[in-house]
């Protein structure tokens, strides 16, 4: 018998069917998997691709700071939108690592992770019946807090035969009309795409014409291989139109110290803060204290990027070996590679999410699977290894599991 309050339940989040549907989303299904083939292969390790998140604790350095940070007493009290000296660092950083110049008091504002940036924007723009324009695949919390506004997602498919850049020229000129926002991420998570100057200039330019608000998910920022990272804020005209999210969790291996900031144009900024002021009461001084010593370490970045690059170069020659149609990616720790429709001989597959379970379940090496665009799996290197050596075993473990099989792909 159902709960009073089961048709209470918002229609944001299902209304009266909330927690009723059988739909098992993917990356539920490869825990499941994981779990199954751990238990049923205890012998057989397993070599997980999947994971999103640094495998390194945070420089030593920043740790350090962090001890003493968090003794002091004045640390212990609300932090509210931030204090000052986090975003002089903020400040330094952008100009050191851009040359891009920010006012420390109107264009620069702290967040607790990227993640709740891309949530509460919405917030400041979206009223019923207007639309977020999205990439994907991509990460949807833009999409899913345009939808709890009354807004639309206008979905951007990246694609291979338009290098992973969305095609503007097939939005209608009606969806336009009504787009408020346009979600970017360069480097792209999980393409591994890059933004260039060019394309960005476009971004303004159609932002200038349609009266939209440009957000650009910088979150993978130092993880540039292709040339010298390059910011949305480094264009002429885009702090006119728009802001950029900047995260410590990737660049400084900062995962679960939630720390970012958006910086850009000041109206904008102002307005995030406002929606922020509202929804937390900011990170724990200590952390901002401990990021600030991070962002005055222009060699963590630096390091963080060698480890990963090696890591991609490893995984890039391996999954040729194998067979894999592959490349070192722009940026970012995940390379995304072209699925295979079916093995030489044996199974086919319908879709990624099919290769990414006959993978799991008959070899035990976990991937993830993209269907928005395109059949495409993602591997991150972000697995757990101690050394070069343990990389190396890794990969070695990796061509002895699929030795023999030949997959087949569509040309």
């Amino acid at each position: 018998m159902d709960n009073y309050f089961q048709s209470l339940f918002a229609e944001r989040i299902g209304g009266i069917l909330y927690g009723k549907s059988n739909e098992i989303y993917k990356f539920e299904k490869i825990k499941r998997a994981k779990r199954q083939v751990i238990a049923d292969f205890p012998d057989r390790i397993l070599l997980d691709f999947g994971i999103g998140e640094n495998d390194a604790l945070a420089d030593s350095t920043v740790r350090a700071v962090m001890a003493e940070e968090i003794n002091k007493p004045e640390n212990r009290g609300y932090a509210d939108n931030g204090c000052v000296e986090f975003k002089e660092a903020v400040m330094r950083f952008m100009l050191r690592q851009f040359n891009v110049k920010l006012d420390v008091s109107t264009e620069i504002n702290h967040c607790i992770g990227s993640k709740p940036a891309l949530a509460m924007l919405p917030y400041a723009f979206i009223n019923s019946g207007d639309i977020t324009l999205m990439t994907v695949p991509g990460y949807p919390v833009a999409g899913t807090h345009t939808k709890y506004c009354g807004g639309t997602v206008y979905n951007l498919p990246l694609k291979a035969d338009n290098n992973f850049y969305p095609d503007f020229d097939s939005v209608p000129d009606s969806i336009f009309q009504k787009t408020k926002l346009l979600i970017l991420n360069y480097p792209n998570s999980p393409t591994g795409q890059v933004a260039t100057v060019e394309f960005y200039e476009k971004v303004i330019e159609l932002a200038n014409k349609h009266k939209f608000v440009v957000v650009q998910d910088a979150a993978h920022i130092m993880f540039t291989y292709s040339g010298k990272p390059l910011s949305f804020l480094q264009i002429d005209g885009a702090k006119e139109v728009g802001i950029e999210i900047h995260s410590l969790s990737k660049g400084w291996n900062m995962i679960g110290w939630r720390i970012a900031w958006i910086c850009g144009n000041p109206l904008i900024v102002r307005a995030f803060a406002d929606i922020k002021d509202n929804s937390d009461s900011g990170q724990f001084l200590a952390i901002q204290k401990s990021a600030i010593a991070a962002l005055d370490n222009a060699d963590i970045p630096v390091k963080t990027n060698q480890k990963y690059y090696r890591r991609l170069q490893k995984l890039v020659e391996t999954l040729k070996n194998i067979g894999f149609e592959c490349e070192i990616p722009g940026g970012t720790y995940f390379l995304y590679v072209k699925a295979p429709v079916a093995v030489e001989g044996g199974q086919k597959f319908e879709s990624a999410e099919d290769v990414s379970q006959y993978l799991i379940r008959e070899h035990s090496i976990c991937t993830v699977p993209w269907d928005n665009a395109e059949a495409f799996l993602r591997f991150s290197v972000t697995y757990t290894a101690q050394d070069e050596n343990a990389e190396d075993k890794l990969m070695q473990d990796l061509v002895k599991r699929l030795n023999g099989i030949k997959f087949v792909f569509n040309s």
